[in-house]
Formats: structure tokens, sequence, C-alpha cells
């Protein structure tokens, strides 16, 4: 009995340690940082989201890459510190999320963040490395054919959890939508803005 309780204090404690700590990654406000280096204020300019593809649009693809990368890490090192920890196998789920969260509502700037796409593309490396490898290859792949990033970026999002569904279990796999829908609720949310955006600017 005594050992079942402590378990489950371990869990409950590990739970809160995976979210708190990926929350606070994901919440660096990486791409504002490097803009600021820059003298530009992403949120004042070009669709006014402060994630890679707003920084690349204004910045360059090359002043761009370390938001790229700092984005990416933010999941990855979340995932990491939560399949660390001692509990269940989703830890590092619930990790990731808390990290893409983070990036979509920080707390270092004012719950006003980005779309939480490499969030997620990072915490994917990490928790289910081969599919997010294949994935990887055919983003690469058909955004040299389409000469896109962003369409290959798109496809490797949108086609990784079928992937994953060949080699993990499912749980894993609905993990793994559960962490997509946030994706979709920014989306969305940003596509609500911009409409309202528009409806004031022509009253």
């Amino acid at each position: 009995m005594l050992s079942c309780v402590s378990s489950a204090a371990q869990t409950v404690a590990g739970t809160a340690l995976a979210i708190v700590a990926g929350y606070v990654l994901g919440s660096l406000p990486v791409a504002d940082l490097v803009a600021r280096r820059h003298g530009t204020a992403l949120r004042d300019a070009g669709d006014r989201n402060p994630g890679y593809w707003n920084a690349k649009s204004l910045l360059g693809g090359r002043a761009a890459v370390p938001v790229f990368v700092g984005d990416l890490a933010k999941g990855a090192v979340a995932a990491a510190i939560g399949r660390g920890l001692s509990g269940p196998w989703w830890m590092g789920y619930v990790a990731g999320g808390a990290a893409m969260v983070g990036h979509a509502w920080p707390v270092f700037a004012r719950f006003r963040g980005g779309r939480s796409i490499l969030a997620f593309a990072g915490a994917s490396c990490v928790l289910a490395p081969v599919p997010a490898v294949i994935c990887l290859t055919g983003c690469l792949a058909i955004s040299v054919l389409s000469r896109s990033f962003r369409w290959g970026a798109r496809v490797g999002v949108f086609a990784y959890p079928l992937v994953q569904a060949v080699f993990d279990a499912r749980a894993r796999v609905a993990a793994t939508g559960l962490m997509m829908t946030l994706i979709g609720v920014r989306f969305a949310m940003a596509a609500w803005a911009d409409r309202r955006g528009s409806a004031r600017r022509t009253v």
C-alpha cells in the first residue's frame, strides 16, 4: 500500500516538474531576442507572429537560423527532460506539450506567442526519432521539389502521426494527436484575429 502511494506521489511530482520545466523552456522568447539584435520587432511587422516564419521573412534566412534552432531546441530539451524523469512513458509528451503551450502563451512575453510548430517538431525528434527522421527526409525532398520549405514543413508535420502509427503504439500516436491539436488551435486563433482586424479596418 505504501509503495503504491509513494509511486503515485512520484508520478504526480514528476508530472508537475515536466509541466513547469516544459512551459518555462517554451516561454523563452527566442524569436523576439534574435529580432531585437537586428533592430526589428516581430510583433509590429510582417504577420506579427513571433516565430521563425515571420523572422525569416523580415530578417532573411541566415539571420533567422538561430530562431529555427532555438525553437526546435525548446521542444526537444523539454521532451528529453520529461523522458529523463522516472515515470510513465507519457511524461515526455507532457513536457513537450507544455513547451508548446509555453511557446504559444509565453509568460515572458505577455502570453502572446507563436504557433508552436517548431517546438512540436523538436519534441517529436526526441519522442519518436525514427518517424521524425523519415518525415524530415520527406520535408526536405518536397522543399527541394516545390522550392518551398513552407510546403515541405507542412507535409512533414502532418504526415508525422501517420508514419508514427507504423512504429509506435496507438496511445503514443494519440498523444501526438493531442499535441498537434494545439497547433490547429493556434492557427484558428490567428485566422480569427486576422478576420477581426480586417473587419475593423473596413468599418
